[in-house]
């Protein structure tokens, strides 16, 4: 049973196929289907480790990297087909690009990473998730879609941004003063 969570993490990295097929062609609908199936299968993944114990160090791996695939892939099709600003996109995919790189750095450089998410990482990763259900839900055309205020959609864009750049600043200022601790003590 001890699997099951690595599992459902693999099944959320090929749902990233389907769900840029589906926002290339317009269908915002089975989009925010299959991205809500995305977004529920990451939280059910990580009940069931913390509930029953079963973490793995392939967990650690492939429950983060689902997440990474899936909101890049959507941020980039939604500002590539021009429903999010390419600032934005431009800001939260920096943010992965620039965290990826400074634990790659630092386990080359320093020593063995073990990272934790920072209150700050989860909270922008709950209104990455859902910005693109409320974009997606705007797009879809459902019935109450267009009862959605555009101070909702606006404000959320806005709060995406300052939690982007905070928690890649927050990454940053623990990281290097790691780093700059463990040379201190190697010396």
């Amino acid at each position: 049973m001890r699997f099951i969570p690595n599992l459902i993490s693999f099944l959320r990295i090929l749902l990233v196929v389907p769900t840029v097929y589906l926002l290339a062609d317009h269908q915002y609908n089975h989009a925010l289907l299959i991205f809500f199936i995305a977004g529920f299968s990451d939280g059910l993944d990580g009940f069931l480790a913390r509930r029953y114990g079963w973490t793995s160090k392939l967990g650690s791996f492939l429950d983060p990297m689902g997440d990474k695939l899936l909101m890049t892939a959507s941020y980039f099709m939604l500002g590539w087909l021009g429903h999010l600003p390419v600032w934005l996109v431009v800001v939260v995919i920096g943010r992965d690009v620039v965290i990826v790189l400074g634990a790659l750095a630092y386990r080359l450089f320093v020593q063995d990473i073990t990272m934790s998410p920072l209150f700050i990482s989860k909270l922008n990763t709950g209104v990455q998730i859902f910005l693109v259900l409320l974009m997606l839900f705007n797009l879809s055309g459902w019935p109450l879609s267009e009862t959605i205020p555009h101070w909702l959609t606006t404000g959320t864009i806005y709060i995406v941004l300052t939690t982007s750049l905070l928690s890649g600043l927050s990454y940053i200022f623990i990281w290097s003063h790691r780093a700059m601790h463990a040379v201190e003590d190697n010396e």
